[in-house]
């Protein structure tokens, strides 16, 4: 059955029952099934083009939900965008997707040529009206229509689009309804912003279970005084984040089964799992199933899983990302010489359809033949008995922070300054080898510089300064560098470019 007509039937017999829980303000399924009819009554009467895309701008709040379902019950995917985006990254997505319509949830954005709005008022006033309307299902999104779009950052300075249809976002649905043991009506945890996929793994599952989204907002987890008090006050079933997340929590005593015995469960994507942070993770919470997963978002969420168990632990020092979900192909493409690791290639019904108006980028990384096969770009090796294990990248792309980052589209921003004669961003990896932060190796164009009454290290604060304004007005703040680095000239390779691979030696 469609996705979205089992989520209204729920909260046909159930509407009461609450949805959404932010820090104590609840909403009911009745509520999302009302007011998403109401909006796309709203979106219905404007004579948008069949199938153009919604933008939907906000925060993780109630009605971003109520947004998306009513773009998807009338036919139109949803790109969501966070309220913290650069204007000028909100101008590149509206380029690419050819948008019709956004709606402003939360904030306003830039004016943008051709583009209808329904500002957050307006928004307020449509959702007050309250008339009862019965959406048609025959309009909803379906089968390989486009549900909804996530942008990723690219490689040229150009995010990247990746469309996932209603059956690809299917396909995920049912593996996680049926092989995590989470129980119908569970309260899962909601802490990821939604223009990233990893919300998908928390938000779908609990709609279709008849479940509520605990949310965690940003705004209590950017400090950790009111981190620390906001997980004394949770009281979920399922916990869903990045390993990063969850490493934070655990700087909190009290973030553990003692205190907090409904939580049993736990699932990790978005970057590697390291043993360390699963064996403090299972010291804390000894009777919890704890699961790591892998997945792109070109695959929707995640396709491979397993449960971290003590015995796990004990014989894995580099823990696998685990064995592939039932309707999913996937295996290894040896380069020559290499018979030990290579990139992992997926094939299955969760695998996307490519990248929306880019057929370049779509070709290059796609097959879409009767079932699409995506190249990850990810190494990895596949164990006799199929467990997967991921060991890097394949090109210069990485995980930090559970944010998937273009070193590229970084390089790309920092060498627009006219200050800066060549940068290229490197990353810094801990002990586990996992990606903490991002420095700036940068060399001045000594020529263009205006300050030359500053000294050496004054220079260079200014010019930091500086270029940190001006990359929070191109990028996302995850992708700034947290060092710069300046020196008289970069290393270079004998094909005349930037050796990063000596630069990243240099930041180990």
């Amino acid at each position: 059955m469609n996705l979205i007509q089992q989520i209204d039937q729920f909260a046909s017999k159930h509407p009461d029952k609450v949805v959404y829980d932010y820090l104590g303000k609840t909403n009911t399924y009745g509520q999302l099934h009302n007011l998403s009819n109401q909006l796309a009554e709203k979106i219905q009467s404007l004579g948008l083009t069949t199938g153009s895309p919604i933008i939907v701008y906000g925060g993780q709040t109630f009605d971003m939900l109520v947004a998306f379902l009513a773009s998807v019950k009338t036919g139109h995917a949803y790109i969501p965008v966070d309220r913290h985006s650069p204007d000028e990254r909100i101008k590149q997505i509206a380029e690419i997707a050819h948008p019709e319509l956004i709606i402003e949830v939360e904030g306003a954005t830039p004016e943008i040529n051709q583009l209808q709005k329904i500002t957050e008022s307006q928004l307020q006033e449509i959702l007050v009206q309250n008339t009862n309307l019965v959406a048609n299902p025959t309009q909803f999104v379906d089968g390989d229509d486009t549900f909804y779009i996530i942008f990723t950052s690219g490689t040229t300075g150009n995010p990247k689009g990746v469309q996932i249809s209603h059956d690809n976002l299917q396909s995920f649905t049912s593996w996680m309804l049926s092989d995590f043991g989470i129980k119908p009506g569970a309260t899962m945890l909601s802490q990821t912003p939604y223009s990233f996929d990893l919300s998908v793994m928390d938000l779908y599952p609990t709609l279709l279970l008849g479940g509520t989204l605990q949310v965690l907002p940003r705004a209590q987890t950017e400090d950790f005084k009111s981190l620390f008090q906001s997980l004394s006050d949770l009281t979920v079933d399922v916990w869903v984040s990045t390993p990063s997340f969850v490493e934070m929590a655990l700087l909190d005593r009290n973030f553990n089964g003692q205190v907090h015995p409904e939580l049993t469960t736990f699932l990790f994507c978005g970057e590697e799992l390291t043993n360390d942070v699963a064996s403090k993770l299972k010291s804390r919470f000894p009777e919890a199933h704890i699961f790591n997963t892998y997945g792109p978002t070109e695959a929707t969420v995640a396709v491979t899983a397993i449960e971290i168990t003590d015995e796990v632990l004990s014989e894995y020092q580099r823990l696998p990302i685990g064995y592939l979900k039932s309707d999913t192909l996937g295996w290894i493409e040896f380069e020559q010489g290499n018979q030990q690791t290579g990139e992992i290639i997926l094939s299955g019904p969760s695998v996307s359809k490519g990248y929306i108006n880019d057929p370049v980028k779509t070709k290059q990384a796609f097959v879409l033949d009767q079932q699409a096969t995506y190249r990850t770009g990810d190494l990895g090796y596949r164990a006799e008995d199929g467990m997967m294990f991921y060991v890097g990248r394949k090109d210069f792309q990485i995980k930090m922070h559970g944010y998937r980052i273009e070193l590229e589209e970084v390089n790309h921003y920092l060498n627009l300054n006219e200050n800066i004669s060549r940068a290229v961003a490197v990353p810094v990896t801990d002990k586990s080898g996992k990606v903490a932060s991002l420095s700036a190796y940068v060399e001045l164009n000594l020529a263009s510089l205006l300050y030359r009454d500053f000294e050496s290290g004054g220079l260079n604060l200014k010019i930091t300064n500086e270029l940190k304004r001006e990359l929070e007005q191109q990028m996302m703040s995850y992708m700034i560098p947290q060092k710069f680095i300046y020196v008289d000239t970069l290393p270079m390779t004998m094909n005349g470019k930037i050796d990063i691979k000596a630069l990243m030696r240099e930041v180990e």
